[in-house]
């Protein structure tokens, strides 16, 4: 049973690999309810892949360690049954569904999530008051998921699906990929506006862009698989200033010449997007 004393999130000591290739190599994370963390670091340095691994992606092997979700242990659990408990994944390269409009896939989303049906006078009147809050146009809504979708309205849609199910878990997985400065600000806006004391927040980013506009509590960087330097606000400002280079000076950090050989060609930027 979780402890009531647990923290909301926690990952211990996570080693992952993914085609006999050890990408995390010991990652260390909490995350409580009400809190926003950042998770930066360059391509290639495994920020994806401890996504997809906290969302039980099947490609990714985890080979040690924990993820604790309110005390539990969840690793054995499906990614359905995560996403039952309350954890939620917006995707870095949301795919379209063609046929199955917005509206309709939410409402089984949130079916799914209570474990029983949702009334549609419910259903609409949350949806409603949703669409208002994030400042979405009611038509979105009646469109095929994800179909014909510019970059932003994808992302916007994530957040959308973020505010309906609720979860108390949410990772943001580049969120800012591919977003213009325009989009960008009412992506961050949408997530500014679901901020509050039951929800905790991992957003991981290449840039310090969308920080710019979504102040986290904590900043981590990644990199070669450890997480070598955490951080509040400022670290953002220091990344903007001094790049990631300086990362493999870091006291304390061992990562190997080939990690560093690897950021600097750009080398695992495929692993990263899977």
């Amino acid at each position: 049973m979780a402890s009531n004393d647990a923290p909301l999130f926690k990952v211990e000591d996570l080693h992952v690999s993914v085609e006999d290739t050890e990408i995390l190599k010991g990652v260390d994370l909490v995350v409580n309810h009400g809190e926003v963390h950042a998770l930066m670091g360059p391509n290639g340095s495994g920020k994806s892949t401890l996504a997809n691994s906290i969302m039980g992606h099947p490609r990714y092997k985890v080979t040690k360690g924990k993820v604790l979700f309110n005390g539990t242990n969840i690793l054995s659990l499906t990614p359905d049954k995560r996403a039952q408990l309350g954890l939620f994944l917006a995707f870095q390269y949301p795919v379209g569904i063609p046929g199955v409009v917005m509206g309709n896939f939410m409402r089984a989303a949130m079916k799914a999530r209570r474990g029983e049906d949702v009334p549609v006078r419910e259903f609409r009147k949350l949806l409603d008051e949703t669409l208002d809050l994030l400042k979405m146009d009611p038509s979105f809504v009646r469109r095929y998921v994800n179909e014909g979708f510019s970059g932003g309205e994808k992302k916007r849609a994530e957040v959308l699906q973020m505010a309906m199910l609720k979860p108390e878990m949410a990772v943001l997985d580049e969120t800012d990929s591919g977003l213009d400065i325009d989009a960008l600000k009412i992506v961050a806006e949408g997530i500014n506006a679901l901020r509050g004391p039951d929800l905790g927040v991992l957003v991981i980013t290449h840039y310090q862009r969308i920080l710019d506009h979504i102040t986290p509590d904590k900043v981590h960087i990644l990199f070669d698989g450890r997480i070598v330097k955490t951080g509040g606000p400022e670290l953002v400002h220091e990344l903007e200033e001094r790049g990631y280079d300086w990362i493999t000076n870091v006291e304390g950090t061992d990562a190997s010449d080939a990690g560093a050989e690897a950021v600097g060609a750009g080398v695992g930027a495929g692993k990263e997007k899977a």
